[in-house]
């Protein structure tokens, strides 16, 4: 754990749950498993405060707790997961190109709340989506539970695990910490709701306080009657399948670069059958036949068989294995190569990392020894001056660069034992997996310095700011009553243009 990435998680942290959770997540992400007396003790907050900020942790999933044989429960944060946070906006949009707006409220409610049942997601959804609608039109709650059942089938989202129900017995004493239990075949079983109804509007100040009275005998009458059908069965997004579908969608992209449109198709459908019945982190998907891959292709691919079989074929014996045939029954039995397509990806989807840091960092000269690198492997300092067409002082003084920025990696081979400089052969190199953690660690650290800057800005502009809204909630009340124009100008005026200026700089100085 980089200091980069706990001060990214105590500031992630800061911003959606407030202070209190924030101290108590950067104490655990610092400290490692820890009882609740000695979170108490290190924090100095109150006992209550420290149980309820570790009940939001624990709602959100950012902290896990374990009950140790001595008989305590020791409570660990989850950085990692800390770290999704900043992936929320690109979980809701893909909710939304894959299931249109009713799709992006479920994943969003189930994200700012961590854990729902789905019949009051339903309701939520309902009614956000009603008041979308123009006056009239109202959202159906089938609709909504039509679309949270095509999530669930698609692992989008899963259950929670529950207490498992055992018979109670007076003599033995309950635990200190419940074990929360899920059978795998029912994570993904939604309960049959029969939910009627469509989402409401918010009511106008005159009818809330009319109906402030109906409200109250209506909550009273509800106390009295029957919990909902899925009482104790909540639902969480499953983060997992989301980013299996990212990588899928990085695989798809990669054989576009390397072949064609219609190979990248066919490895795409591949990919969508066995979804479901692939883990995450299974190498290879299950294999699939040439008959059911050709009767899964979409129906804009209009290909025959035989050009079908020809392009597997050709997808086979590509060097970069994506896709690997694994027998011949029902015409050729074959698998997509997931661990292969993504620890051997082609240059091409190194493009952006070439086009973005390192021109700006070191010069399009180390940007052209970088891109040589990843296509020939394994380069003396020699080879790289000849094939990159360089000056040997400049090359190696870029090489010297981007190696003490962990961008090549050096790589010796001796010829005697003895390893003497003379006789020994220094290769430069891409490793991987070792500039993708250096460039994800940068990443971390831009964002956490853009995070504490728009904060000191806000903070600067603090009574700017207040008085911005104070003018807006006026002109809207006005507007709402039916102000005349000159009554508006005039409220408006009480803006300077100074001020003007200064809050649009704020704005675009925060949305950057």
């Amino acid at each position: 754990m980089t200091q980069a990435e706990i001060k990214l998680c105590s500031l992630l942290l800061q911003e959606h749950f407030g202070e209190i959770v924030e101290k108590i997540g950067t104490y655990l992400i610092r400290t490692g498993s820890q009882p609740l007396r000695m979170i108490v003790s290190d924090t100095g907050l109150l006992l209550d405060q420290v149980k309820k900020a570790l009940c939001v942790l624990i709602q959100h999933n950012l902290v896990t707790y374990q009950l140790q044989k001595r008989g305590f429960v020791e409570y660990e944060a989850q950085c990692k997961r800390v770290l999704r946070i900043l992936r929320y906006p690109r979980y809701i949009y893909t909710a939304k190109t894959l299931y249109n707006d009713t799709g992006e409220l479920i994943v969003e409610e189930l994200l700012l709340n961590g854990k729902m049942t789905m019949s009051a997601v339903v309701r939520k959804v309902a009614d956000r989506l009603t008041e979308t609608m123009e006056d009239g039109k109202t959202m159906d709650y089938a609709d909504v539970s039509n679309t949270f059942v095509r999530l669930a089938d698609t692992h989008f989202v899963q259950r929670c695990p529950l207490v498992p129900e055992t018979p109670e017995s007076p003599e033995a004493p309950p635990p200190p910490a419940p074990t929360l239990v899920i059978d795998e075949k029912d994570m993904y079983v939604v309960p049959r709701l029969n939910l009627v109804g469509k989402g409401k509007r918010r009511r106008s100040c005159d009818e809330e306080e009319n109906g402030e009275r109906k409200a109250k005998k209506q909550k009273q009458d509800g106390e009295s009657s029957e919990p909902p059908p899925d009482d104790g069965i909540y639902w969480q997004v499953n983060i997992d399948r989301f980013h299996q579908h990212f990588r899928d969608q990085g695989i798809v992209s990669a054989v576009a670069n390397r072949m064609d449109q219609t190979s990248s198709e066919i490895v795409r459908t591949m990919l969508r059958m066995s979804e479901v019945t692939t883990s995450s982190s299974a190498p290879y998907t299950q294999p699939l036949s040439s008959n059911e891959i050709f009767r899964s292709l979409p129906a804009g691919y209009n290909i025959v068989k035989q050009v079908l079989d020809q392009y597997l074929t050709l997808l086979a014996d590509d060097p970069l294995e994506f896709v690997g045939k694994s027998g011949d029954s029902g015409g050729g039995m074959y698998t997509v190569s997931i661990l292969r397509g993504l620890l051997r990806p082609p240059p091409s989807r190194f493009r952006p990392l070439i086009r973005s840091p390192l021109p700006r960092r070191f010069g399009s000269r180390c940007a052209r020894i970088f891109r040589l690198l990843l296509r020939k492997k394994h380069l003396e300092q020699k080879q790289v001056e000849d094939f990159a067409m360089i000056p040997a002082k400049e090359a190696k003084d870029m090489l010297y660069k981007m190696l003490s920025e962990n961008f090549v990696a050096l790589q010796e081979i001796p010829k005697t034992p003895d390893h003497a400089p003379s006789r020994t052969f220094y290769l430069y190199t891409v490793n991987v997996p070792s500039s993708a953690r250096m460039l994800l660690h940068r990443c971390y650290k831009s964002v956490a310095n853009l995070i504490e800057r728009r904060q000191y800005e806000t903070k600067e502009n603090k009574r700017l700011l207040e008085k911005s809204q104070r003018v807006e909630a006026i002109l809207a009340s006005m507007q709402a009553t039916g102000a005349e124009d000159a009554q508006l100008q005039e409220i408006e005026e009480m803006i300077t243009a100074p001020e003007r200026q200064q809050l649009e700089n704020l704005k675009r100085n925060v949305n950057k």
